[in-house]
This record gives C-alpha cells, structure tokens and sequence, in this order.
C-alpha cells in the first residue's frame, strides 16, 4: 500500500533519482506557466492575470481529489503521508510576511528558484535575499521562540476544523475552486487583458475538466475513507503473524527496563472499561477506549507523538489490547507493543511481593477479558504494585522484543 519507502525498494541512489525528476518537471511546469516572470506573478495582486491562482489551486485540487480517491480504493494509506502540524498564529504572521515579499520581490521562494534555473537576474538577487532572511531567521528565532512553538494545533485538517466527512470537504473544496476559477476570470476581463492564458484553454475543455474533478469528488464522498478496521483487513495477512509468534508482546521485566529508559517516550494506553481502570490502572496510563480507537478520535494525536515514542497497551488480559494493536498499526502509529498478559498477568507477578495491600484473586472462573482480582477500593495507580519503579531492584531477565522505528517524513512546498 502506498506511500512507498522509495530507499527500501529502491536504494538512495535510486530514489534521489525519482525525487530529482519530480523536482525537475515541478519546476519545468512552473517554467512553462510562466512563474520565471516577476511581473506575471505580481500581476496576480493587481487582478490582472490570475494565472498563480489558477496552476496552483488546480494542482492542490487534482492533488486532493487524486489522494483521498486512493485512499477510498484502499490503495493509499493518508496517515503515511507527511502533514505539516498547525501552528496557527505563527503561521498567520508568517503567511503575512511571506504575502508582502510576493507582492513587493514579485517571487515567492519556490518560484525565485525556477526564476534563478531561467537565469533571471531579479529571481538571482530575490534567491540571495531569501539565503539571507534564512540565516537571520536560524539566529533570531531563539528570541521569540515562545511565540514560534504557540498555537499548536497538530495534523489539523479541515475535515477537523469542519466538522465534516473527508469526501464532503473535498466536494466542498473542488466547487469552491471552479468557482473561484470563474471569479479569477472576470477578474482578469475587468482588470486587465482577460489573462494571458485565457484563451489557451478552450471553454469546452475547461467545462469538461470541471465536471471531471467534480465527478471524482463526488465518487470519494459516495465511498466514504476506510476506517481503522478496513485498513487492517488489508495487511492482516502481512502483520497478523507478529501477533501470533509473540514477537509484539513484551514481558513485565522488559516493560519495566523501557519505563526507566530516559531515551524512550514511554505512552501506556489503557483499553479497558471506566469500572476496571479506575479500580486499578498503572502509572502514567491513559485510558483510550477500543471503541475510540476504531473510530480513529485519536489517531491524529497519537501520529504526532515525538518518533522515540514507545506505545505499549494494556488490557485485562491480551484480547482487547490485541485488537486495539491491530488498529492502531492499521493507522500508521509505530512502536506499538502489548503488556503480556495484561494487568492480570501484572498482578500475578507482582502481587505476592507486598505491593497490592487491599486486592485479591477472585475465586473460582472468570471469562476472559475479566478483571481477575477484587480491590477494597477504587484507587486507580495509587497503590506501589501500580509503579514500574517499585520492582526496578528486581532481577527479571527478558527476551527483549521492541525494536524502535522512526518515521521517515519527506517534507517540503512551494513556500
């Protein structure tokens, strides 16, 4: 399933080739739209030629359609893909910075580039000046860092912000863009000459390529985006084997060797009901419910978490904690383990060494999935049997089972 770790398949070598061709018919297509030319694109600030507007939000729109349209097909999975996380006020005030360089250079970065490739003489002096806001910027920002780190929002999309369905914002988004092609239009024919690029295109062309987007739109929102279980469906076959050798199960002494690890972000996730977590639960545990986490509330969240973090969840036995390992892999989220046997198995171990005053085994059978121990009070984690800490003087050798991975984020945009 797509995206494609490109330097698995094929090598560095082989992948900073693809990545150069894609940056060279990105920058030819923006040669060819005429974004070498500073006067064509300050021209868009004036209402006389709309031709930045029009290339741009094209490529985002058929970007956007084309991506959530894979992801229906379960042939893309979008939790892969690199999402730049929302600051919003330092991005509002950034964007507004930026915006006065367009208008008074007449480049933007990305374009000063293709500019400076023409051998342009202004987009030469605009590239030097944007080396040199970079440096400044590297120097400065430690003193309003406070202020660059704020508003922090996350993978913050406008699903999110909406309230909406994916396929209903990317219908929203396609029509708000026709339109906007059409205003762009009439914009030109008040303003200026009716656009350099206004007759490049024939109007038949322009309707069917309209209509096109807008069919496709409505095809992503008809199939609606695979939830966590569909996604699984589709790599059980490659995954389901770790869980049934044991290889992402880690025992109670490797559990308690990672929590004392300083290197490691260490996120315990509980999957139980509200009676069972608050009657006893870990510490530093949060509880995420299994259903939560099948609809996905939570994905965003934990996808943002730094890349040395460990996940490690936690049921009464394996079965839910199993489940939810399968969803939350299903979704991209790495360095995802289970606690083997869960708190039952905790309690098993840790029981009988003077740390659980107050609980006791329940006699006779219980279903699995069950709670097996009674507790004279709802204390949560605030019992010693509750703390890693507790038994880090004990001697428990463990196979060692977590293999950390880190994410690989290719970033990058025209700005």
């Amino acid at each position: 399933m797509a995206p494609f770790a490109l330097i698995d398949i094929l090598g560095k070598p082989g992948a900073y080739a693809v990545y150069l061709l894609i940056g060279i018919g990105f920058g030819a297509t923006l040669e060819a739209a005429g974004f070498a030319n500073s006067r064509k694109l300050a021209a868009q600030f004036f209402f006389k030629d709309m031709t930045v507007l029009k290339v741009m939000f094209t490529g985002i729109i058929t970007a956007m359609v084309l991506i959530f349209l894979a992801s229906a097909a379960g042939l893309l999975n979008y939790n892969a893909i690199y999402v730049p996380p929302t600051y919003l006020w330092p991005g509002i005030v950034g964007g507004l910075i930026m915006g006065v360089g367009f208008i008074v250079g007449g480049f933007c970065p990305g374009t000063s580039i293709v500019a400076l490739a023409s051998l342009k003489v202004d987009g030469m002096f605009f590239f030097l000046g944007l080396l040199a806001g970079v440096f400044v910027f590297g120097e400065t920002v430690g003193l309003f860092a406070e202020f660059w780190y704020s508003s922090h929002m996350g993978r913050f999309t406008l699903p999110e912000f909406l309230g909406l369905p994916t396929g209903v914002v990317v219908l929203l988004v396609v029509l708000m863009a026709i339109g906007a092609f059409w205003l762009a239009e009439k914009g030109e024919a008040f303003f200026g000459d009716g656009g350099s690029d206004a007759k490049a295109v024939t109007p038949i062309t322009r309707l069917a390529a309209a209509a096109g987007l807008t069919v496709m739109a409505l095809v992503v929102m008809g199939m609606g985006q695979p939830t966590p279980a569909d996604k699984w469906r589709k790599m059980a076959d490659d995954l389901a084997p770790l869980i049934e050798a044991r290889e992402v199960q880690i025992s109670a002494g490797e559990f308690i060797s990672v929590a004392g690890n300083s290197q490691i972000n260490l996120r315990v996730l509980d999957v139980r009901n509200e009676r069972d977590y608050n009657l006893f639960h870990l510490v530093d545990s949060r509880r995420l419910s299994l259903e939560e986490i099948e609809d996905g509330l939570h994905t965003d969240e934990l996808l943002e978490e730094p890349g040395n973090t460990l996940f490690v969840l936690v049921s009464n036995d394996e079965i839910n904690s199993s489940e939810a390992w399968k969803l939350l892999v299903a979704e991209s989220v790495l360095n995802v383990y289970i606690l083997e046997g869960g708190i039952n198995g905790w309690l098993d171990r840790f029981a009988g060494e003077g740390a659980c005053e107050g609980c006791y085994p329940v006699e006779g059978d219980v279903a699995e999935g069950t709670l097996r121990y009674e507790f004279d009070a709802a204390l949560g984690a605030n019992r010693p049997i509750a703390d890693p800490d507790t038994f880090r003087d004990l001697v428990l050798p463990f196979i060692p089972k977590v293999k950390m991975e880190v994410r690989t984020e290719i970033k990058g945009g025209c700005g």
